[in-house]
């Protein structure tokens, strides 16, 4: 069984992980969508050869837990050694007093449920007295959080979120203060101090980075994150937080970031048909212009507006060809362009799936880099989820805290 990391245990497991990435990055890195031969096929052609006559409909079952695929090698030991390097057990569960059923109203269902379970699993040996909501929308978990003589601050950059925010705070008789701020700019250290005890549901990428930031700066002694996002940063590549990742020889671009989101659990089947029609067309014109510009190599296309999957393909092609510059494609078999542009999408999906071992590990990886930097910031740290991932593949939660304050100038 599973149980929370803490301690030296972070360390360990973040090395371990570092050395399975760094010795396979070979088969995660390379992408099915933009390259229409991988690297390691050659070495592995087997199983190249058995993912590629499988069907779309095989690799969207799947999908969320390819480890259970029985595929030929070196699949197997791939799954067991990213499943054994990505186990993180459950977080404690508090027994909270039930909240008034007034504070979920007009909150989606999934949402609440998420907000519910972050909240619970919180577990402080020193009580809160401020509560701080880092990117909180509405709001919504700091006023689940804040109990009878603890005050709460909500940060939000959104000003429609913030008066709204304010409004149902004003509602249900708390006193919470709702200001609008962009946490990235350098006046919101302005909004942290001491005694706060920040949280944070699903802020992305330099979002939640730069509340560890500051709030190890600030000397808060009290914090919980549940990272999300991790590519939505502004560089182009990832800057390591702790020591051991700074000191590792994985260097990750804003395109391996987006790797552990690539998970998907919550799409309805209206939105998965758009999506595989989206990548199937898109893959279709990959061919093309391959040969309208006399090179092989993948070339970035623009997110398109829903109604461009309302022309037909002829259409949809001279179009984008159009769009990027590139001469009008000659007439030709339009139908059988489309349909080639399916068959690469099942490739693609069946050989995503080794790529999606990988998701995980890396995920705890990048997760595990926060938790090192809070321990060198004099934070007891445990790593541990949430809620189940059929709730949010996002299910990781960093609880930290620390006796002493140190009170640090913050850059």
């Amino acid at each position: 069984m599973s149980t929370p990391l803490s301690g030296p245990a972070l360390l360990q497991r973040f090395l371990a992980l570092d050395a399975f990435l760094l010795a396979q990055q070979a088969l995660w890195r390379p992408k099915p969508f933009t390259q229409l031969h991988l690297p390691w096929e050659n070495q592995h052609r087997s199983l190249a050869d058995w993912l590629r006559a499988r069907s779309l409909a095989q690799a969207e079952a799947e999908h969320n837990h390819p480890e259970q695929l029985a595929a030929p090698a070196p699949f197997p030991d791939l799954a067991q050694q990213a499943s054994t390097l990505s186990a993180v057990g459950a977080l404690p569960k508090t027994t909270r007093k039930a909240p008034p059923a007034r504070l979920s109203v007009d909150v989606p269902g999934r949402k609440w449920q998420q907000i519910e379970a972050f909240a619970s699993s919180l577990q402080f040996r020193q009580p809160t007295r401020h509560w701080l909501d880092w990117c909180a929308g509405k709001g919504h978990l700091g006023r689940l959080l804040t109990e009878d003589g603890q005050s709460l601050c909500c940060l939000e950059y959104n000003a429609e979120l913030v008066d709204a925010g304010q409004r149902l705070s004003q509602r249900h008789g708390l006193q919470a203060e709702h200001r609008r701020q962009d946490v990235l700019c350098a006046s919101t250290a302005n909004h942290l101090q001491a005694e706060h005890s920040p949280v944070a549901l699903h802020a992305c990428g330099d979002l939640h980075v730069r509340l560890l930031q500051l709030a190890s700066h600030t000397g808060c002694q009290q914090l919980a994150v549940a990272p999300c996002c991790y590519n939505r940063i502004q560089g182009d590549n990832y800057q390591a937080l702790s020591a051991a990742a700074q000191a590792s020889r994985l260097r990750l671009s804003k395109d391996d970031l987006s790797l552990p989101l690539s998970e998907t659990v919550t799409a309805g089947s209206r939105v998965r048909r758009q999506r595989d029609q989206s990548m199937a067309r898109r893959l279709g014109f990959d061919l093309l212009q391959r040969e309208l510009r006399g090179i092989d190599d993948y070339l970035p296309t623009p997110s398109l507006p829903p109604a461009w999957l309302d022309k037909n393909y002829a259409d949809y092609c001279r179009d984008l060809a159009a769009l990027k510059g590139l001469r009008c494609p000659p007439a030709r078999d339009w139908s059988a362009l489309e349909a080639r542009g399916w068959q690469r999408l099942a490739a693609v999906r069946n050989l995503e799936l080794l790529r999606s071992l990988f998701r995980r590990p890396l995920e705890l990886w990048l997760v595990l880099d926060r938790a090192l930097y809070l321990q060198e910031q004099g934070f007891q740290v445990t790593l541990g989820t949430f809620c189940a991932a059929q709730l949010s593949p996002r299910n990781l939660l960093l609880l930290a805290e620390r006796e002493t304050v140190a009170h640090k100038s913050c850059g």
